[in-house]
């Protein structure tokens, strides 16, 4: 019988192989790189770097320490990634346990699918990055900030008529591009669900615009037939992408096919519709009313389910379902933000919110679940730094945000949270889209 016992010689071998991993020293050593060999400095890919005309060729070495130099500036320092003895020197005294653990994941093989601890509750982490749309402020008023659903890219939109993409890097966020609608302040943008359009409405419209950006055309849609508004100003776009739903006035909700932009169906509430929201599956739609009640539709049959009464709201705002469709939030005139469960609001007429979150005193104009659902984002338009962050699992209100030793987030006037949470930004009356990085969270 064989014996399977390891050879001693063997595993010497295998740890001496181990020690050379670690040291990390190169794999190979080029003569060619040590050569003085100068470059040309005048290609376009290199012009930048010219400090003068006199640099017109540089050796190899400076050249490296240009780009060094220019790549710290980007970054504000060396990074803490490119330092080795740094990096070692912070696993070992890191106590939190947060490190970069990158090279124990490069060293070893097996399952490494498991679940990302859930997030903690009291104090958020998160950094602050430049605006996001740092490259062109707008002016006057921001109405709305999105992040892409599937690029690494931000939206901007506002009252100076222009829709602005940025690529968010947290660093310099450059403007991809910027588009103009003239004589059309916008009221609101969304990027449709596959990211190929953005739709925007008017202050003072009854018309809205297309945006293609594949083709990069600009489509009015004059009149939707069937339709008869003075204005068309809050819409909805339902989470499968099928269908775009315009608030009207006088409790009127027009529903739209997504592709042709043509109307399938009115639905009615009672008294004034002041907010809507699709179910994650986009099946249902709740629409909240000026007198506190809310609706839900189903948007096949496009009846009326059920109708429930907002707790002590004296006069419905916004309103918003979590993406994994187990909570909605309802925001109302006197700032009370109360979040229910969504089984709750579909059997009872009187449901307990299971939390009254009571942290606004002006009246709460936005509410955005995270794509998670562990964060629920509330704001005011009416006060300056109303916001605040609530850490659903345990209903409580994260204590650090906002920052109140400095103003800068001043009149909310709409919020966003990236696909993977990554980011979270908020545009102001300042004309700004400030962006925070939650480090919680690792993807965009």
């Amino acid at each position: 019988r064989k014996s399977f016992q390891k050879d001693s010689s063997d595993s010497e071998v295998e740890n001496e192989a181990k020690g050379e991993f670690l040291s990390k020293k190169p794999a190979w050593v080029d003569e060619d790189d040590e050569a003085e060999e100068n470059v040309d400095m005048t290609h376009r890919y290199r012009k930048d770097f010219m400090k003068s005309d006199a640099e017109k060729t540089l050796t190899k070495k400076k050249l490296k320490r240009r780009l060094e130099e220019q790549f710290q500036r980007a970054m504000g320092g060396v990074p803490a990634w490119a330092n080795l003895e740094n990096k070692k020197k912070s696993k070992r005294t890191a106590s939190d346990g947060d490190s970069d653990e990158d090279d124990d994941l490069l060293c070893r093989t097996g399952n490494f699918v498991s679940n990302s601890e859930s997030l903690p509750r009291g104090i958020l982490k998160m950094s602050t990055c430049l605006p996001a749309n740092q490259e062109r402020f707008a002016d006057g008023k921001l109405a709305t900030v999105r992040f892409h659903p599937s690029a690494q890219v931000v939206m901007t939109a506002g009252q100076d008529r222009s829709v602005s993409l940025f690529q968010v890097d947290g660093i310099r966020n450059p403007r991809i591009q910027s588009i103009y609608l003239e004589s059309f302040p916008i009221y609101k943008a969304c990027f449709s669900v596959d990211g190929e359009q953005v739709i925007a409405t008017g202050t003072h419209h009854k018309m809205f615009f297309v945006y293609d950006m594949m083709s990069g055309s600009i489509i009015p849609i004059q009149k939707v037939r069937g339709v008869e508004e003075r204005f068309l100003r809050d819409f909805e776009v339902s989470p499968d992408g099928s269908f775009m739903l315009l608030t009207g006035t006088s409790g009127y909700l027009h529903l739209l096919s997504m592709k042709t932009k043509e109307l399938i169906s009115t639905m009615k509430v009672n008294g004034r519709c002041t907010a809507s929201a699709f179910t994650p599956d986009s099946s249902k739609i709740y629409s909240y009313s000026k007198e506190g009640e809310v609706f839900i539709w189903d948007v096949r049959s496009r009846k009326c389910l059920h109708k429930f009464e907002d707790e002590g709201s004296l006069e419905g705002k916004c309103i918003a379902v979590s993406k994994n469709n187990q909570y909605v939030a309802c925001g109302s005139a006197s700032g009370v933000v109360n979040l229910y469960t969504t089984d709750v609001c579909l059997k009872e007429n009187h449901p307990k919110p299971v939390k009254a979150i009571m942290n606004l005193v002006t009246s709460a104009t936005c509410v955005t679940f995270n794509p998670t659902t562990e964060i629920l984002a509330v704001a005011s338009r009416e006060t300056d730094e109303a916001v605040k962050l609530v850490h659903i699992p345990s209903y409580t209100v994260f204590s650090n945000f906002p920052v109140f030793r400095r103003k800068q987030i001043y009149l909310t006037q709409s919020m966003d949270f990236s696909p993977r949470s990554g980011f979270f930004s908020v545009a102001n009356n300042k004309g700004k889209a400030l962006l925070f990085r939650l480090k919680h969270y690792s993807d965009f």
